[in-house]
């Protein structure tokens, strides 16, 4: 089953305020957007990681945490987060 807007911007914040180490109130959403991304991986592939070449249509959230910006990727099946300490992770599937 797909996961819903709430059930993915729920486990991305609890991701980020996992690896920040603060509490998930910390932890502002700053945007949710529909975007189309160029492979199944959405344009976020991790080390070593192939992905189908083709546009597959998701979501791209930002969100705040401590003054700084990160960002997200989903398709609801998916959720990824991108650029990390400069490497893209699979955070769900």
């Amino acid at each position: 089953m797909a996961l819903t807007k709430r059930e993915i911007i729920t486990i991305a914040r609890e991701d980020l305020a996992e690896r920040m180490g603060v509490g998930e109130e910390e932890i502002e959403t700053i945007s949710y957007e529909e975007e189309d991304f160029p492979n199944t991986a959405l344009g976020a592939l991790e080390e070593d990681e192939m992905a189908g070449e083709m546009i597959t249509s998701g979501y791209r959230l930002i969100f705040d945490a401590g003054g700084e910006e990160y960002e997200y990727r989903a398709d609801g099946e998916q959720i990824r987060l991108v650029n990390f300490g400069g490497s893209n992770f699979l955070i769900y599937e």
